[in-house]
């Protein structure tokens, strides 16, 4: 099942998030999350009229994908940057593609025009689910984060929705 966001929500996502953090370079955030920080950003989130989506997968929170603002300035309004992370769980089950596709449903239904995602560099399975929903690689950026000890490359992909 796929649903909105709620408070109750807030230590799942975190848990899941801080184990990209602890554990990857796919976040460049180097501290763990506290619940309420995560209910700080699905209040940024909602502020923005924007959706903060959770799958539940054997009764838990399985992953979670949400949309941000692209940039600050009003003329950016149509513009996006999506996000999908999935529980250790839960991944390779298909549901970050199902999470996407509920996401870029309630966007496009928004009237947002451009989605884009940045990863970091290495991630195939990343790079794969968005080339599944018709992202092109539209840039790459040298060596822009350091995490672990190493620098990291970040990409972006980018669709018309």
């Amino acid at each position: 099942m796929i649903r909105l966001v709620n408070d109750n929500d807030a230590k799942a996502v975190a848990d899941i998030y801080n184990y990209y953090v602890i554990n990857t370079a796919v976040t460049f955030e180097e501290k763990t999350l506290e619940p309420d920080d995560m209910l700080e950003r699905f209040g940024e989130a909602d502020d923005a009229e924007l959706p903060w989506l959770v799958i539940e997968h054997e009764g838990l929170v399985g992953g979670f994908a949400y949309a941000s603002k692209w940039k600050g300035r009003c003329a950016y309004r149509h513009s996006v940057e999506v996000t999908v992370y999935l529980s250790r769980e839960a991944t390779g089950l298909g549901l970050g593609s199902k999470l996407y596709s509920e996401l870029f449903k309630r966007l496009k239904a928004k009237n947002i025009h451009v989605v884009l995602g940045g990863i970091s560099l290495p991630n195939e399975a990343s790079i794969a689910l968005h080339e599944k929903f018709g992202m092109s690689k539209v840039a790459h950026f040298s060596e822009v984060g350091y995490k672990f000890g190493q620098w990291v490359d970040v990409a972006y992909w980018q669709a018309k929705l």
